[in-house]
């Protein structure tokens, strides 16, 4: 059985932070980082929220961190892409998502878009074009790839799926736009996330590459069994905080170690 590619978004909002998640990344065995270059136009900051019941007087007070926009930017992408080309072993896929398919970039289109066309300049390995990007200036990304970097055709709704007929049918209609195809929906539990499962399942043997995934409960069902659905790509993250587990997210060495538990390696 052959096993997919095992993907870990890096999670820091500087280029300092990329390359040290890059770097665990490496040792827990990904073969892939995703770097999102929207991030890097967000900080984190802590904040004080309470914990409680509303109906109980005593609240605990704890401290969390939230994304907020910066207020100016101190980088030029070129000088980040050539950081992270110089800074990351593994392969990797350079993605800059608009707010409209759940992503921080601040700035316009046109902006977003000449930041994929210096990311496939750089000759990285993989970058993600959104389905939704005009026909146009989509086809003039793709075309620019064609032959040195893979593509990445992907699309995140913020919605649980609507059956696994619409998750296939929309995997087999985007599957000549890319590479890979890398669908992603809300998932609130069994039954979206049962529908997600049987989507790959019904996938399965057509020889398509592409990933599908939920965030939220049982999304992770599809990423746990995905060498046995023929899943071609599975992303993953270095945190390791419990509440990941709920988001739908998985931790690249827990991935791992699942497949190796499960007979999948």
């Amino acid at each position: 059985m052959s096993l997919p590619l095992v993907c870990a978004t890096l999670s820091g909002t500087t280029v300092e932070d990329m390359l040290a998640d890059a770097a665990r990344a490496t040792a827990a065995g990904a073969d892939v980082v995703e770097a999102r270059l929207d991030m890097l136009y967000m900080q984190r900051v802590a904040v004080e929220a309470e914990q409680g019941r509303d109906d109980v007087k005593s609240k605990v007070k704890r401290t969390q961190t939230k994304l907020v926009e910066r207020e100016a930017i101190d980088f030029e992408i070129d000088e980040v892409l050539s950081l992270l080309e110089a800074g990351i072993e593994l392969p990797v896929i350079l993605t800059c998502r608009p707010k409209r398919q759940g992503g921080y970039f601040p700035g316009n289109e046109q902006e977003r878009c000449e930041i994929l066309r210096k990311a496939i300049d750089s000759g990285v390995s993989w970058v993600d074009l959104e389905m939704d990007i005009d026909e146009g200036k989509r086809g003039e990304l793709a075309s620019l790839a064609s032959g040195k970097t893979q593509v990445i055709c992907s699309e995140h709704f913020d919605r649980q799926p609507d059956g696994n007929d619409e998750v296939v049918s929309r995997i087999r209609e985007m599957s000549e736009f890319g590479d890979l195809v890398k669908l992603c929906y809300k998932t609130g539990g069994k039954r979206s996330g049962l529908s997600l499962f049987e989507a790959a399942w019904e996938l399965k043997g057509e020889g398509l590459s592409y990933t599908v995934m939920g965030l939220g409960n049982a999304g992770d069902w599809t990423r746990i069994h995905a060498p046995i659905l023929g899943i071609g790509m599975v992303y993953t993250t270095s945190e390791s905080d419990p509440r990941e587990a709920s988001s739908g997210k998985i931790n690249t060495t827990e991935l791992i170690t699942a497949w190796e538990m499960l007979d999948y390696s």
